[in-house]
């Protein structure tokens, strides 16, 4: 929990001083801001592998299908990787950029989970079957 107020600090004091260059001029100012976003991401990485551990294990125990949990992951990270890009890009005042980031996205995430909604749909063919 230290390290969340220690990171939010550290942001704070980055807007406060983005804010004093954007007047100098905005080039350091982004290029400040986009440095903080990186080493605040790399802090969350280090939580996200305890959690990739966890579901791994949960993985081993349930015996669940690895592809499926790839997806899991593929797809969060597509998220998470997009929503910073849109913010990114509303940040420096090209929104439209940001809008079709997130179509992409979300085109994406649905190409990476035809597997499941195929395994879905012999599981509900097997079902129906069975009745």
């Amino acid at each position: 929990m230290d390290i969340f107020f220690k990171a939010t600090a550290g942001v704070l004091l980055a807007i406060i001083i983005s804010m004093v260059l954007s007047k100098q001029g905005k080039d350091f100012s982004l290029l400040l801001i986009l440095c903080v976003c990186c080493m605040v991401a790399a802090v969350a990485l280090s939580y996200f592998q305890e959690i990739f551990g966890f579901i791994k294990s949960l993985e081993d125990l349930g015996n669940l299908n690895h592809n499926f949990i790839s997806i899991l992951f593929k797809s969060v990270g597509i998220g998470i990787l997009s929503e910073i890009t849109v913010l990114i890009c509303s940040d420096s005042g090209n929104s439209a950029l940001g809008k079709v980031i997130q179509i992409l996205s979300t085109a994406i995430i649905l190409w990476i989970c035809i597997p499941l909604f195929t395994e879905l749909m012999e599981l509900v063919k097997t079902l129906l079957s069975n009745v």
